[in-house]
């Protein structure tokens, strides 16, 4: 029998994208799947549209957490990764999509591969989630070295094997870019990141989400260097120039 992988996604305010979301995951041609909605605290219709649809598909699939009080998108993820039951997480953000063979493409590479963790390549989608034709292309393999100056990684692209890497250095940071800080210490703790370059997924811009925001992203960027990653001046300022470069090339 196939393997369970448990899909979390952290759900905050999100009544505008959330149907199509759980359409896209309901979808997928791989079906042994469970899908975490950790919803953080939010005071518009969320909750009722995702209530109203399990009932209404009968969706036995699809679980829905809610979190005492905002809390944030790194502790939304880690209540997701402690309810999970299986061996393989990937996450999704509320508002993104995924082709509906996503999940069976990246786990067919994980498994060629050996690997504990993989991403694959994105398309850049309007509000509307229709791809705008830019697709981000990922390398074969990142180290922890490369990722410094290539945080190519996005976060709804990813997939683990939680019995390669255990869930407690899966646990998110709770600081700003907790996504990157975490890839960053799981590659630092000697694994290899391996890249599916195929275009699977569709970021939404909405115009609200953090990335969105340039100088906040800089600032970002500069504080997993200096606080998280411990790096020198010198050493920070040399993998900023590269993310700064790629960071660009990736939006225009």
């Amino acid at each position: 029998m196939d393997e369970l992988i448990s899909i979390i996604v952290p759900v905050y305010h999100a009544e505008k994208y959330i149907e199509e979301t759980m359409d896209c995951v309901s979808a997928q041609t791989y079906t042994n799947w469970e899908l975490l909605l950790v919803e953080d605290g939010g005071s518009d219709r969320t909750v009722e549209i995702i209530q109203n649809y399990v009932e209404k598909k009968g969706e036995s699939r699809i679980r829905l957490l809610r979190q005492p009080a905002n809390l944030g998108a790194a502790r939304a993820r880690n209540r997701g990764l402690l309810e999970a039951g299986g061996r393989y997480i990937a996450y999704l953000d509320a508002d993104d999509l995924w082709t509906p063979d996503k999940l069976e493409k990246e786990l067919k590479f994980m498994k060629e591969k050996g690997a504990a963790f993989v991403f694959t390549g994105y398309e850049f989608a309007d509000e509307k989630g229709r791809g705008t034709g830019k697709v981000v292309h990922v390398p074969e393999t990142l180290s922890y070295r490369q990722a410094l100056s290539n945080t190519t990684i996005f976060t709804t692209t990813v997939m683990f094997d939680t019995e390669k890497i255990g869930k407690e250095l899966l646990e998110m940071p709770v600081m700003k870019s907790e996504d990157t800080a975490l890839w960053f210490r799981v590659l630092r703790s000697g694994y290899l990141a391996y890249g599916l370059d195929e275009n699977l997924v569709k970021y939404r811009r909405t115009g609200k989400t953090l990335s969105s925001n340039k100088l906040e992203a800089i600032r970002r960027i500069w504080n997993l260097y200096r606080r998280a990653e411990g790096l020198g001046l010198l050493t920070s300022a040399y993998h900023f120039c590269f993310w700064a470069v790629r960071a660009v090339k990736r939006r225009v």
